[in-house]
C-alpha cells in the first residue's frame, strides 16, 4: 500500500504541477484578452444582477443568486482557512500576490464556464437543469468530442469524494475535537444527518441551505477578520508592502520561517488561488446551469463574482489577519497559524474557537454543494437512476472521512489526481469555444438594456 501510496503522490505533485498550473492561468488570461478585461470592467454591473437575481421566474431550477451561493458553498471551504495559511508559510508573503493575480484572470474563466453551461445546458427525465463541462463538450463541440465529456464526469464523480467529501468531513471533525473535545465519530455520525438532510432534498435544499449559510458565514469571518485588522491597523501597510515586494524578490528567513523564493511565491500563490476557487475546474458551472435565467451572459457576470468573493475578498482576509498579526514567522502552518492569527489578533482563545467554527461551517457547505457536482456527473454518466444510491454512498462516505480518514489516504491522494485531471477536458473545451463565447458576449452587451 506505501508503494501505491508514493506512486500516486508522485503523480499527485505532476498533475498539480507547473504544467497544469500554467494551463489554467494561460487559459484565464487568453480568456480574459479575448473579452477585452470584461470582468475588471463590469464588475459593478455584475453585483448589481447579483442582487436583482434574488429571485426569477425564467426556466430554471433555482434564482440565479442561489446558482451562486451553491457554487460558494462548494468552493468556500477548508482552503480559505488552512490554504490560504500554507500558501503563505511556504510561498511567503508574495503568494499571496500571485493568488490576487490567479483570481482577476479566473474571474474570465468563471465567467466563460457559466456562460457555456446555460446556453447548452439540457433538461433531464426528472424535469431537472442539467449543465456544465460534460454537456457543452457534448452539445457545443460535438460527438467525436465525446470521449472527452465522459473522461471529466467520470473524473469527477470519483474525485467528489475525496476534495469534496472525506476532505471536507475530516477537517469538521478535527475542528470539533481540537475546540470543543468532541469525539471524531460523533461528529461524523451528527455530519451524516444533517448531510443526509439537505442531500435528499434535491437541488432545491442544497441552494436554499447554501444560500442561508453561505451569506451568514461569509459575512462572520470576514467581520472577525476586519475587527482583528482594525485593531492592527498600522502594520496592514507594511503588510501590503511586504506581500507586493516579496512577490518580486522573494522573502528572506527570519523567525520561524525558513524564506521563500520568487518561484515559490509565484507557484504557490497560482495554485492556492486555483484551489480556492476552482475556476477552471469545471465545478461552478454545474451548479450554474440550475439557474432560472434566459441569459447565459447575465448568469456569467454573476458566476464570476464567486472567484471575486472566495478569493479576493474571504481569502485576503486570512492573509491579511496573518500578517498584521505578524504570526506568519511563527512556524506554525495551515489551520494552527490562523487560529494562531485570530487569537493573537484578538488576545483571547476565542480566536481559536472562531476560526474552529468558521472551518467546521465553510467545511459542512463545501459537503453539500460537493455533493450536487458529484451527482451530476454520475448522472451523465448512468443517468438519473444511479441518484439515490449516489446519494447514499455520499452520506456513508461523510462518515468514513470523520471517523475513519487515516485509512483512506489511497482514496484521497487518487481524488487529488483525478480533481486535476477534470480541469483537462474543461480547458480544452473553453478554448475550443471560446468564439461562442465571446460571439455571445458581444451579441448580448449591444443590446441597450444589456449595457452596464
Amino acid at each position: 500500500m506505501e508503494d501505491i501510496n508514493q506512486i500516486l503522490s508522485v503523480a499527485s505533485s505532476w498533475a498539480w504541477g507547473p504544467l497544469m498550473l500554467s494551463l489554467l492561468l494561460g487559459t484565464g488570461i487568453y480568456l480574459t484578452i479575448r473579452l477585452r478585461f470584461l470582468p475588471m470592467r463590469h464588475l459593478f454591473y455584475a453585483f448589481s444582477l447579483l442582487w436583482k437575481g434574488r429571485h426569477s421566474n425564467a426556466e430554471g431550477d433555482i434564482p440565479p443568486f442561489s446558482a451562486l451561493m451553491t457554487a460558494l458553498a462548494a468552493t468556500v471551504g477548508t482552503g480559505n482557512i488552512a490554504g490560504v495559511a500554507a500558501a503563505l508559510f511556504i510561498g511567503g508573503p508574495g503568494a499571496i500576490f500571485w493568488m490576487w493575480m490567479t483570481a482577476l484572470v479566473g474571474m474570465a474563466t468563471k465567467y466563460s464556464e457559466a456562460v457555456l453551461a446555460v446556453k447548452y445546458r439540457e433538461v433531464d427525465d426528472d424535469g431537472k437543469h442539467v449543465g456544465g463541462p460534460m454537456y457543452y463538450i457534448r452539445n457545443g463541440m460535438g460527438k467525436k468530442w465525446q470521449p472527452l465529456a465522459f473522461a471529466f464526469a467520470l473524473f469527477g464523480t470519483i474525485a467528489a469524494f475525496g476534495i469534496g467529501n472525506m476532505v471536507q468531513a475530516n477537517a469538521v471533525a478535527g475542528a470539533m475535537e481540537s475546540a470543543f473535545g468532541i469525539d471524531n465519530q460523533i461528529t461524523g455520525l451528527v455530519l451524516m444527518v444533517l448531510v443526509g438532510l439537505v442531500l435528499f432534498g434535491g437541488i432545491s435544499r442544497i441552494a436554499k441551505t447554501a444560500t442561508a449559510l453561505v451569506p451568514v458565514m461569509a459575512i462572520v469571518y470576514i467581520g472577525f477578520s476586519l475587527l482583528i485588522i482594525g485593531i492592527h491597523i498600522d502594520q496592514l501597510p507594511s503588510a501590503f508592502s511586504t506581500i507586493v515586494e516579496s512577490a518580486f524578490t522573494g522573502s528572506a528567513a527570519a523567525g520561524g520561517f525558513a524564506g521563500a523564493t520568487i518561484i515559490a511565491a509565484l507557484q504557490f500563490g497560482v495554485a492556492r488561488g486555483v484551489f480556492s476557487n476552482e475556476a477552471g475546474m469545471g465545478t461552478a458551472p454545474i451548479a450554474h446551469a440550475a439557474a432560472q435565467t434566459k441569459d447565459p451572459i447575465q448568469q456569467g457576470h454573476i458566476a464570476m463574482l464567486g472567484t471575486f468573493i472566495d478569493t479576493i475578498i474571504i481569502c485576503t482576509m486570512t492573509a491579511l489577519v496573518i500578517m498584521v498579526t505578524g504570526v506568519w514567522q511563527s512556524g506554525e502552518t495551515g489551520s494552527p497559524l490562523t487560529a494562531l492569527a485570530f487569537t493573537t489578533g484578538l488576545d483571547s482563545h476565542c480566536g481559536s474557537i472562531v476560526v474552529a467554527v468558521g472551518l467546521a461551517i465553510f467545511a459542512f457547505t463545501t459537503l453539500i454543494g460537493w455533493s450536487y457536482y458529484g451527482e451530476r456527473c454520475a448522472e451523465y454518466l448512468a443517468g438519473t437512476r444511479i441518484i439515490t444510491g449516489y446519494r447514499i454512498l455520499w452520506v456513508l462516505a461523510v462518515f468514513a472521512g470523520a471517523a475513519l480518514s487515516n485509512h483512506f489516504n489511497t482514496v484521497l491522494i487518487l481524488a487529488d489526481v483525478l480533481n486535476a485531471l477534470m480541469a483537462i477536458p474543461n480547458l480544452i473545451a473553453l478554448l475550443v469555444l471560446s468564439p461562442v463565447i465571446i460571439k455571445l458576449t458581444q451579441d448580448s452587451l449591444a443590446k441597450p438594456y444589456q449595457k452596464p
